[in-house]
């Protein structure tokens, strides 16, 4: 755990805590959401506290790198806050993309059974390639905009070829 740690209340440092590696390996995506909103509510708290104290010091110290020397522990808590954001937000990253991984696996599973397709190996139970055959469907788009997109491509086509021609 970061140094600067000890100086935190309990609270923040059981948050912190929570943030190790061996711990967020355990949680799920909709836990690590959760931690990652309350990680970062504490990571504007303090940004927010550290803005607040140098602004106001910038009247008297006469600048705001001379009000940065006495922030220097505000700062240095958010940091620790925003190392932690990051490492929840890579581990969020990773559990989202397994989790989309695996909802487009069962998505593509069940959108193509085994057999319907031409000429597929594996057929089911008692079917025959005729009674396979009929389930596959004609891909073509149908409805009103397919008559004027397929005319806006051959009008296209059209331009094009005039173009060459007049070379």
């Amino acid at each position: 755990m970061h140094p600067l740690a000890s100086s935190l209340g309990e609270v923040e440092r059981d948050l912190l805590r929570e943030t190790e590696d061996h711990r967020i390996a355990e949680l799920d995506e909709d836990a690590l959401v959760d931690l990652h909103k309350r990680i970062r509510r504490s990571r504007n708290k303090y940004v927010g506290i550290y803005r607040r104290a140098g602004s106001a010091k910038v009247g008297k110290k006469g600048g705001r790198g001379l009000a940065k020397e006495k922030n220097t522990r505000n700062a240095a808590r958010a940091e620790v806050f925003e190392d932690a954001l990051a490492r929840v937000s890579a581990a969020l990253g990773r559990a989202a993309a397994e989790e989309a991984e695996q909802l487009k696996a069962a998505r593509l599973a069940a959108a193509n059974p085994p057999g319907t397709w031409p000429g597929s190996d594996e057929l089911p139970d008692g079917a025959s390639d005729q009674a396979v055959a009929p389930k596959v469907s004609d891909r073509t788009l149908k409805g009103s905009g397919r008559k004027k997109r397929n005319a806006s491509s051959a009008a296209k086509g059209a331009r094009r070829q005039r173009k060459r021609d007049a070379r």
